[in-house]
């Protein structure tokens, strides 16, 4: 390899394209994270150009910034033709920078010297006269995806075409507004001047590290090396890179292959984030883990999906390319049509039950694997026996509380049982293996094991909010019969207790303060038969309303009780008959005999096992320890390990004060960096219910000033990664713990405190002269640029006037949260405190 440092006058000054092979990701670089800094670096620049003396011949003498490095390669042309480098890394940059030489070239051309706007535009543009197809005279030529795009905004014609919300036409017309608002921000008979400024920056003063590949070097090796370890490349997108580079080197036609084969990839759906476990992932990367995990019946680490693929799909020279392909496309066709299947069917109800409220990912290659198969080899009949006979089990389990800690293991098996077995007869074969199973960790629970678990069992208590309403909406469905309407339960309605809660302020009357009946009703009302569905508007209004309409009259709480309230407005199955068979009371005797019907109800909605095996109850777990040794991170051992540190209470507990002290303390508590919990478990950990506003407001989860709920979770040393209001989930993330300075180390929770490596303060670097009183120092968050300046005793004097004694105290005045403020605050050229540290030191 060779590498030089180039000017965009250097890159792109000669007849020369650019090409990003379409095996490469689409552009994904946004405002606040990649084109607001990139412009704030090339306006300081072009300041400086302004304020640099004058010189008799050639550029004023600045400082040049880096923009980064871009790797391409040579491709042989004939004479006579334009050079060719493909992009083998830094396409994002390349582009970026396309973008903003051109929309700077239409405002120069517009406002500015003539002189600059024809420099600009050999920058961006090949002469037509030399090019053989129209593409050919752009300079840099994405890939499939942006293409039309690209075309469009260098055109200035997205409006007309249509394209104004791609990410590559908001760029340019950020840059373009951009450059126009700072040309013009000193009034316009400045603006020339400004403009020959900024032309001088771009085309001069601007740096690329430029490595040009030579014969014999491995383009694939070295784009791997340059992105695979923290970039925010996908999995995926490695794997397409690979793909497509070894059928370039094979001489296939990639074009076609990428347009039938993968093109659909390269969508933003593929590329949402989606929680899988505890973190986020892009929906493309969960399903080549799933899909991984169900082609060779092993454990992939989320971390290894890449290497995997590339060791063990692609493990030969002589692999043929083409059938993989066509594998990889019509499993993901089977994957994406889990999202709409038919209401009520099998496969939705196992993908809703278990999937989507157990919480199980971990089964999703097995579902993967019986929904990829064709009818013909295998009838939806044995389909959906593996499915019922697979989801009883699970369910089964988790209403006895047995242990899931081998559920990985489980789920490699039954792949290893289906892919050995006649594919005709999966249901029968997966039927038979969950009844041969006798290990505590493994057993299918039978009917006796199931009933004597439910019969007086807690389970409000004893399971989580979004499993309990899944057992009530399966019993609603159950209820309804295939000679009902054909509506499903609708989801997401509320959990009722019939004899409520707070049974004591209008139910007591019979206990007579017996202390022993007491206890046993506290037990009781927990119990399936005292529970139901409500709309949640229908739930306040019930609250601890007494049964009956003259019961309620004589306690002064209007004309209606909670029996006529369920009988006039509840529209469910079971409400129905609740009502139906109790018109004079809801007595605990009630409640045991609802019980033992509901019970029986779900061993008919879940069928166990041909020849009954009990679980020791030893082997059962607590509620919390149930949740934290799900394997919730689909057959990821290192998830595992997480969980198993979670629920042994790992980590440093932070005294937050305030009514959420108990969230941020258990949030100190989980091993994991990131956690994903549904409303419900956030509730579960508070003991209380959420605010109506943390179901309704995202914001309440964010705004650190107006939400008890907020400021708990940052001072802790979390935030909201992501809140889904629709769905009820929300993802924690804890903050980075790097370097603190030395004033503020002290402030951190121990948890997240770190080695203090230097004692060097802001005043010293004043003193050296390397940040002279009064420099003004730059932060970003959110996007919003925030400024301070310095005093002449190394303090930072805020734009409000506040002054603050240290970097990190003025950074947590304006994130909130612990931050580092040595690498928070930067110089106008971007250098940070800790960089300048460093040079002192």
């Amino acid at each position: 390899m060779k590498a030089n440092a180039r000017t965009p006058a250097e890159i792109f000054g000669n007849s020369v394209r650019y090409v990003v092979p379409l095996f490469q990701r689409p552009y994904v670089w946004e405002r606040d994270t990649q084109w607001e800094p990139l412009w704030e670096d090339v306006r300081t620049l072009a300041e400086r150009v302004l304020a640099a003396p004058a010189v008799a011949f050639g550029p004023v003498q600045v400082s040049p910034h880096f923009l980064g490095a871009v790797v391409v390669d040579q491709q042989t042309v004939p004479t006579g033709f334009i050079d060719v480098r493909h992009v083998i890394d830094g396409q994002q940059r390349l582009t970026t920078l396309q973008l903003l030489l051109d929309a700077v070239q239409g405002v120069v051309a517009e406002h500015g010297i003539e002189q600059d706007a024809a420099g600009l535009h050999s920058l961006v543009l090949n002469n037509s006269a030399l090019v053989g197809r129209p593409d050919e005279v752009f300079k840099v030529w994405p890939t499939d995806r942006d293409q039309t795009a690209f075309v469009a905004a260098m055109r200035r014609t997205a409006d007309g075409d249509g394209l104004g919300g791609a990410l590559i036409v908001h760029a340019h017309r950020y840059f373009a507004a951009s450059t126009l608002a700072w040309a013009q921000a000193e009034g316009t008979e400045h603006t020339g001047a400004r403009l020959h400024a900024l032309t001088q920056a771009l085309a001069q003063h601007l740096r690329l590290v430029v490595i040009d590949l030579e014969p014999g070097d491995n383009a694939q090796v070295i784009f791997e090396t340059l992105n695979h370890r923290g970039s925010p490349l996908l999995a995926a997108d490695l794997i397409k890179n690979l793909v497509f580079q070894v059928a370039e080197q094979r001489r296939l036609d990639v074009l076609d292959l990428y347009r039938r084969l993968w093109r659909e990839f390269d969508s933003d759906q593929w590329r949402q984030q989606q929680t899988q476990g505890r973190r986020l992932r892009p929906r493309l990367d969960v399903f080549f883990h799933h899909w991984l995990t169900m082609r060779l019946v092993q454990e992939v680490p989320t971390d290894q999906v890449f290497a995997t693929f590339r060791d063990r799909v692609l493990a030969t020279p002589d692999v043929d390319l083409v059938p993989i392909l066509e594998e990889i496309a019509h499993d993901a066709h089977v994957y994406a049509d889990l999202d709409d299947l038919p209401d009520g069917s099998v496969p939705a109800l196992f993908r809703y039950r278990v999937v989507q409220t157990l919480d199980l990912a971990v089964v999703s290659p097995v579902l993967l694997w019986l929904m990829r198969q064709s009818p013909a080899d295998l009838p939806v009949a044995q389909r959906d026996t593996a499915l019922r006979a697979l989801e009883s089990w699970l369910v089964r389990r988790a209403l006895v509380r047995a242990t899931s800690k081998d559920l990985n293991n489980v789920i490699l098996a039954i792949l290893r049982v289906l892919r050995d077995a006649p594919t005709a007869t999966a249901g029968d074969v997966l039927v038979a293996y969950l009844e041969q199973q006798t290990s505590a960790s493994r057993v299918w629970p039978d009917d006796a094991t199931l009933t004597g678990t439910l019969l007086d069992a807690p389970v409000y208590r004893t399971l989580t909010r979004p499993r309990m309403r899944m057992i009530l909406e399966a019993l609603e469905d159950h209820h309804r019969g295939p000679l009902g309407e054909g509506l499903p339960c609708p989801r997401n309605l509320t959990i009722e207790h019939v004899l409520p809660q707070a049974w004591r302020e209008h139910w007591s009357a019979v206990l007579d303060d017996d202390p022993d009946l007491v206890a046993e009703r506290d037990e009781r009302l927990h119990q399936l038969g005292n529970l139901t569905l409500v709309s949640g508007r229908l739930n306040p209004t019930l609250s601890n309303r007494p049964w009956r309409d003259d019961e309620a009259q004589l306690r002064g709480l209007g004309t209606t009780g909670k029996r006529t309230y369920l009988l006039e407005h509840a529209q469910l199955k079971l409400s129905a008959s609740l009502v139906a068979r109790h018109e004079h009371a809801w007595t605990d005797a009630d409640i045991d005999s609802r019980t033992a019907l509901l019970v029986h109800d779900v061993l008919r909605i879940w069928p166990g096992p041909a020849e009954g095996r009990h679980v020791d109850p030893g082997e059962r777990v607590e509620p919390e320890e149930q949740e934290a040794s799900a394997p919730d991170d689909a057959l990821d051992l290192g998830a595992a390990a997480e969980n198993e540190a979670a629920s042994a209470g790992a980590g440093h507990v932070r005294n937050v004060p305030g009514a959420y002290e108990a969230f941020g303390a258990w949030l100190n508590e989980q091993g994991s960096d990131v956690v994903s919990l549904s409303f419900d478990q956030v509730e579960d950990v508070l003991g209380a219910p959420l605010p109506p506003s943390a179901r309704t407001y995202s914001q309440h989860w964010r705004g650190y000033a107006g939400s008890a709920l907020c400021r708990a979770i940052v001072d802790a040393g979390w935030e909201a990664a992501a809140v889904d209001t629709v769905a009820e989930r929300v993802v924690l993330q804890r903050l980075p713990a790097t370097e603190h300075d030395l004033n503020d180390e002290n402030d951190l929770p121990s948890h997240r405190r770190t080695r203090v490596t230097s004692t060097t303060r802001v005043v010293d670097l004043v003193d050296a002269g390397l940040l002279p009183a009064g420099t003004r120092l730059v932060g970003w968050f959110h996007g919003q640029k925030v400024t301070v300046e310095l005093t002449v005793d190394g303090r930072l004097r805020a734009e409000d006037g506040h002054v603050h004694p240290s970097p990190s105290s003025a950074a947590v005045a304006v994130c909130h949260y612990p931050v580092n403020g040595w690498i928070f605050w930067r110089t106008e050229a971007g250098d940070s405190l800790a960089d300048l540290r460093d040079v002192l030191a």
